[in-house]
């Protein structure tokens, strides 16, 4: 069972979150200070750490993070803030964080992100290791870069393969605009554009041909998945 060390001083956020990620079947300990969560993470081993970027007292939340590399510990570290100014998500992520999500937010996107640095951490299993990816009769060939639906070629765009695979490899999982926006285009998501919209669009036509049973779905509100057809 994963094991997350969640370091939040809101008794009613930290209480909302563990209740979120014990239904999601991770194991939680609730800490509400820096230096109570720099112990913690010190003394015990956790498989993730959710830390938030404003906590009370001497040690915050990017004090507590400095700290815990400068300690030599590498568990993976997402970090919760109200700060969501460029500059400030920059800060985190150079402190030694591995994600930043800012507040509100809705839990179904922590427990996504918290999956995805669990997939990160964890060694390859013999499917991963595996050159090709399979949904259904829909195959990518993670080598030659190249797609198949059954016996149909699919000719893709860049981006548009690289959003393939990104949805290919969390198959199954409610992926939102975000995670897309971060892990291909590799900076931060701006909900002035629709970029993304555009680009599932133009996948989407191309990989639910006439004929197939759409596999690219959209979860409204929430974002995309891929999933075998029924």
């Amino acid at each position: 069972m994963t094991h997350v060390l969640v370091i939040e001083d809101d008794p009613v956020t930290s209480r909302e979150i563990e209740a979120a990620l014990q239904d999601h079947g991770f194991d939680v300990t609730l800490v509400n200070n820096g230096r109570e969560g720099l112990l913690a993470a010190i003394s015990d081993t956790f498989d993730i750490i959710v830390l938030d970027r404003m906590l009370p007292g001497a040690l915050d939340g990017l004090g507590m993070l400095t700290a815990l590399r400068a300690s030599g510990i590498t568990t993976p570290v997402l970090i919760l803030s109200a700060l969501s100014a460029l500059d400030e998500r920059v800060r985190g992520l150079r402190a030694g964080g591995d994600d930043y999500l800012t507040k509100p937010f809705e839990f179904i996107e922590l427990t996504a992100r918290l999956d995805a640095l669990n997939r990160r951490r964890a060694p390859p299993s013999a499917a991963n290791r595996d050159s090709r990816l399979r949904i259904g009769n829909l195959e990518i060939d993670l080598l030659r870069r190249s797609v198949r639906r059954g016996e149909r070629q699919i000719d893709l765009l860049p981006r548009e393969y690289a959003l393939l695979e990104y949805l290919a490899q969390h198959a199954g999982q409610v992926v939102t605009r975000t995670m897309l926006f971060e892990a291909v285009w590799n900076y931060s998501y701006d909900d002035r554009t629709n970029v993304i919209d555009v680009h599932i669009g133009r996948l989407r036509h191309k990989i639910d041909g006439e004929g197939d049973s759409p596999m690219l779905q959209t979860i409204r509100g929430a974002g995309y998945v891929l999933r075998s057809p029924e």
